[in-house]
């Protein structure tokens, strides 16, 4: 299981990330979390930071009518969550290929070297 703490970092751009394939809702996206191997992300997580990236123009939010009950909120990319977006991409890149070096080179942790 991933670590909260190592989540924190991380969920917000993946979330602009499941956005950009295509536009979606709450419960969605968290299914999609699950399914990627991030376990268990419940709603109560993923609202605040929903919310935070539409108030900072980096998604933005439709109503639209459910088949199976009250209307739900569907989120969408803008210009500004794109660039937020490719910008977070090339920051992970840059610290996954950081922490690949590092773990290459300790070896497995064997402090006798």
């Amino acid at each position: 299981m991933i670590s909260t703490q190592m989540l924190k970092g991380t969920l917000e751009g993946c979330i602009l990330g499941i956005i950009r394939k295509r536009e979606t809702y709450g419960y969605e996206i968290s299914e999609a979390l699950g399914q990627y191997g991030f376990g268990k992300i419940t709603e109560g997580t993923i609202y605040p930071i929903l919310l935070r990236l539409e108030k900072n123009g980096m998604i933005r939010a439709t109503y639209r009518q459910s088949d199976v009950g009250p209307k739900r909120k569907y989120y969408s990319l803008t210009e500004d969550g794109e660039t937020e977006f490719q910008s977070f991409l090339t920051s992970y890149r840059e610290l996954s290929a950081a922490v690949a070096a590092l773990l290459a080179d300790v070896k497995g942790g064997n402090d006798d070297e």
